[in-house]
This record gives C-alpha cells, structure tokens and sequence, in this order.
C-alpha cells in the first residue's frame, strides 16, 4: 500500500471513569471507561485494554478475509478470540502478550486443510495491527 490514510477518533469524557469515543466518519458512539480491575472501573463498559484486543482481533478478521478470498480458500464460517495480557513491566502497566485464536470451518476439510494452515498463517504476518504495535506516538497538548 502506497497511500497514507488516517483515521481520526475522538475521545470525550462523560462523567467519573466513564467516557465516549466517536469519529467524524462513523455512525456509531462507542461507551468506554476504566475497566473494573482498576480503582473507581466500571464494569460492563468497553475498555482501553477491550478495544485493544478488539483492534486486534477485528484486524485479524478482515486480513483473513482479504487472504481467503485471495486463495480462493471456501469456508462455512470464520471466528476469531484475542486474549490480552496486561502486567505491569518496569514500572508500567504493558499488554506483554496477545494470543489470537481463530476457528475456521471449512467447506471441503480434507481437500483444503493445507491452504487453509496457509492462509491462517499469511493473515498473521499481514495484520496491520499486530504489525504496529511499539508504534511511535506523539503528544500534540491542546489545553483550553
């Protein structure tokens, strides 16, 4: 992909722990809040740590998608579970692990067992998103 695209999320905060996220380009808002393992957490509520494993997972999905369809690879249905690791490394709280967990039922097991392997494996090594993490991030203060 040669072209740089953006995607723009805005965060709002709605009262304690709890808060918003909503994009220009998007429908839908999206409730979050600090997940309950934490002091004054909401349970219930997507999380940082939720949207994380989600970004992964979701990811994932489309990458498969893309991957099947260029194989040509026919399957009855297609799932796909992140588990998130959260610990705390040299001070500071770090997903050290994520652990991705596809299910893939095929229309034709025995023929396509192989490229099915393939195109699980493929779709690992092209996800954006497991691809960027440790991205850079910069700070851009605006205060009011």
């Amino acid at each position: 992909m040669s072209q740089q695209h953006y995607y723009e999320v805005k965060a709002e905060w709605k009262e304690g722990r709890k808060g918003t996220l909503s994009s220009p380009v998007l429908n839908e808002t999206i409730e979050c809040a600090t997940p309950p393992e934490f002091s004054n957490g909401v349970p219930g509520i997507w999380s940082p740590e939720h949207l994380y494993a989600a970004a992964i997972s979701s990811c994932y999905l489309s990458t498969f998608l893309a991957v099947a369809e260029n194989f040509k690879l026919s399957f009855q249905n297609f799932s796909c579970k992140t588990v998130c690791k959260l610990e705390v490394v040299e001070g500071k709280y770090q997903i050290t692990e994520a652990e991705i967990t596809p299910e893939l039922l095929l229309e034709n097991p025995e023929q396509d067992r192989e490229k099915a392997l393939k195109v699980l494996e493929k779709s690992k090594a092209a996800c954006l998103v497991t691809n960027s993490m440790k991205t850079a991030v910069t700070l851009n203060t605006h205060l009011l």
